[in-house]
């Protein structure tokens, strides 16, 4: 769902076509310029060895790098840097799971951070289908047992209030309007927001949990989650783009089944937050690959 929420591991690797933050835009020219030296003097001061550049990403440039002790790496720049400083922060916090990269070194005044390179770094969608659900369920499992810090200032609620915001301005265009229409985008408010209130359990989430932001990391290691966008709610969030993304393949119902069993969570409330989803998927898949199996079924869930 990267094309939902944010930049996916294109986002914080900058490996991927199809990066969907925000982009690097003509405004940044005199940063880029400045990149090259940039990176050359942040390799003089922490001692690292500066390799390929990865593909551009979403308003970050990242190179390949090797740590002073041999530890492969990436240096990620960005001219962003409050934004930078937010996910040094995040990949902080989720540190004592272990299912995150870890930060080498940072430095929030010159827009940088140096992280672990995730090897071998198979995309999950890319992994043998049969475990991933209870791999998946391991990941949540580590990454919910992180206690929220005091005062997060970012919750569930808050994610969905800028989401359906910022996709639903989508529904203007007549190609999408059309399709996913503003009933169903209206159905998804509310039972978001039945969910919303719903909430028992809440835990610190990764936010942004698709099948791109999880890489493998090794037999020792499992699964290791990128791009975190860090928020307070119900635990099934964490599952749910998983889910959807069985649309067009399995079936998002049989998926759920699956995925919930796996990761012991509450199937009819992973499924509630399935039909939450669905829409923004649609607009998505309307936007990106046009499959159209995958968005016949997300504008089934819709209805």
């Amino acid at each position: 769902m990267a094309a939902v929420w944010g930049a996916s591991r294109r986002g914080e690797y900058g490996r991927g076509p199809r990066a969907v933050g925000r982009p690097l835009r003509s405004e940044a020219e005199g940063w880029l310029a400045e990149v090259p030296d940039l990176a050359a003097r942040l390799a003089a001061r922490w001692g690292f060895e500066l390799g390929a550049r990865f593909q551009s990403g979403a308003s970050s440039v990242v190179l390949r790098c090797q740590w002073p002790d041999g530890t492969p790496a990436v240096l990620k720049l960005s001219p962003d840097r409050a934004l930078l400083a937010k996910q040094v922060e995040m990949l902080s916090v989720f540190a004592p799971s272990g299912r995150v990269p870890a930060v080498l070194s940072a430095d929030a005044e010159a827009g940088a951070m140096v992280l672990e390179e995730v090897l071998p770094g198979t995309e999950a969608e890319d992994m043998p289908q049969t475990s991933l659900p209870q791999q998946w369920g391991e990941l949540l499992a580590a990454l919910h047992s992180v206690a929220p810090p005091a005062r997060w200032p970012l919750d569930l609620r808050g994610r969905f209030d800028e989401a359906f915001v910022r996709i639903g301005r989508r529904l203007s265009e007549p190609a999408i309007g059309a399709r996913v229409g503003h009933a169903a985008w209206q159905r998804a408010i509310r039972r978001c927001e039945t969910l919303l209130d719903s909430q028992a359990r809440l835990v610190l989430l990764h936010g942004d949990l698709h099948l791109g932001n999880v890489l493998g990391g090794g037999p020792s290691r499992g699964l290791i989650a990128i791009d975190l966008k860090a928020c307070v709610g119900d635990p099934c969030f964490d599952a749910v783009d998983y889910v959807v993304a069985g649309a067009g393949q399995e079936g998002v119902e049989a998926r759920c089944h699956r995925v919930a069993t796996a990761c012991e969570l509450d199937r009819d409330r992973l499924y509630a937050w399935s039909r939450v989803i669905a829409p923004m998927a649609a607009v998505a898949h309307l936007t990106y690959d046009g499959s159209e199996p995958v968005i016949e079924e997300l504008l089934s869930l819709s209805r």
